[in-house]
């Protein structure tokens, strides 16, 4: 179906009124907040209103969520995960009470915690269709933060966990066709459909690249690789410390510019110092997408990436439609983005063949110019009008007749 005949399908039927639950929103930066965010902005225009149910954070403006239509509920920190807020049970389990005087027609769960069971909850409650993103792959991700148990018993009981709540749910959304091939891989007969967070047209203005190195003091002959996403165990930052320690000995002006916080940052510090490469590394924390960020974006000569657990990679097509092009390593949902080679390198996997690849390019601006281009054009194929129209059409589908299909055969992705 082309992207006309999507949206305007999109459109048929009365207003739906879709309920978020998720264990993670903004102000919290990330890409489950970012996928909400962008999803929910294009399903205001196809007639789809969404009301969000989230943690409460300390400093929220409850006008600001009046507004923006989310229910805050009570919670606390997570121990040793600063960041994120666990909502208390209590709460969740009240929620339908709580909304009693307002209409829903679907539940759509963001994240597998609280969230996922108090959604559930609610729509069996209600006798409406729940449907869930599977936005992390646990599968690798809990090796990371509990280490005194082995790893393969982490990714079965992952494997377990994750099978066991998508088979609950009346549809499964997973933003990768990898990520659909793993899931039925688990056991999951659910059905999928692959449909990817877009890109709104936000994503394609250019920053301000010298206006952030004169901040950071970074002068402009540096050649600067940049990594932008949440400093987690999870993403392989320590990677590309080495990788740029090895590097700079062939491009001594070499900076790796980290932009991201999180609970790996302390470890990363240590690493580069112990890597000695102080000089070569700047660690900028988070920054406002529409200012700092984008800036950021800009004043970076390559976009480095070596994470082996992306359901999606969004932050490479951040990348691509600014004109920056990517070396990254193309495992699970970032090979979508990366195999193309469209803009993007594919990048080996061991630290002195990836620093081989990063030099090269350097050497090589014509190249960087021609990838700059076609990045551009790929990232427009991701539109985030065509993904929101997608959903919404899954929403009405699910309303009219929540039934599902076979595992064996997923939804393709069809940017």
């Amino acid at each position: 179906m082309s992207v006309a005949g999507i949206a305007a399908a999109a459109r048929e039927g009365r207003r739906l009124h879709v309920l978020m639950v998720s264990d993670v929103c903004t102000p919290r930066i990330n890409g489950v907040s970012t996928s909400i965010h962008t999803f929910r902005t294009a399903l205001a225009r196809l007639g789809v209103r969404v009301t969000i149910v989230a943690p409460d954070y300390p400093g929220t403006d409850s006008k600001a969520d009046a507004v923006a239509n989310i229910v805050r509920l009570p919670s606390r920190a997570v121990p040793l995960d600063p960041e994120d807020r666990l909502m208390h049970w209590s709460h969740l389990a009240g929620l339908n009470r709580r909304l009693a005087g307002v209409d829903f027609d679907l539940v759509h769960v963001q994240t597998p915690f609280a969230a996922h069971y108090a959604g559930l909850r609610l729509a069996r409650m209600r006798g409406i269709p729940c449907v869930a993103t599977y936005h992390t792959h646990f599968e690798e991700y809990l090796g990371h933060y509990i280490r005194f148990l082995p790893r393969n018993a982490l990714r079965a009981a992952a494997r377990r966990l994750a099978r066991h709540q998508c088979n609950a749910l009346d549809a499964v959304v997973v933003p990768s066709q990898p990520m659909a091939a793993a899931l039925c891989g688990y056991g999951v007969s659910t059905a999928l459909h692959v449909i990817p967070t877009g890109l709104p047209e936000s994503q394609f203005v250019p920053g301000d690249g010298r206006r952030f190195r004169q901040a950071w003091g970074i002068a402009p002959e540096r050649k600067v690789a940049l990594f932008v996403g949440r400093a987690a165990f999870e993403k392989n930052i320590g990677f590309l410390l080495e990788m740029i320690a090895l590097a700079r000995r062939q491009q001594p002006q070499l900076m790796l510019v980290v932009a991201g916080e999180g609970p790996a940052l302390p470890a990363l510090r240590r690493q580069a110092a112990a890597l000695q490469i102080g000089e070569h590394v700047r660690f900028v924390g988070y920054l406002p997408r529409e200012s700092g960020l984008r800036d950021c974006y800009a004043a970076a000569d390559v976009f480095t990436f070596a994470s082996q657990t992306e359901t999606q990679g969004l932050v490479l097509l951040e990348a691509l439609a600014i004109g920056l092009p990517v070396l990254a390593i193309p495992a699970l949902g970032a090979a979508e983005i990366i195999l193309p080679r469209r803009g993007a390198v594919a990048a080996a996997d061991t630290t002195e063949a990836f620093a081989v690849q990063l030099i090269a390019l350097f050497d090589r601006p014509a190249k960087l110019a021609a990838m700059a281009d076609a990045g551009v054009s790929f990232a427009r194929e991701w539109d985030a009008a065509t993904q929101g129209a997608r959903l919404a059409t899954l929403y009405r589908e699910l309303v009219r007749a929540p039934v599902g299909v076979a595992c064996t055969q997923p939804l393709p992705a069809g940017r």
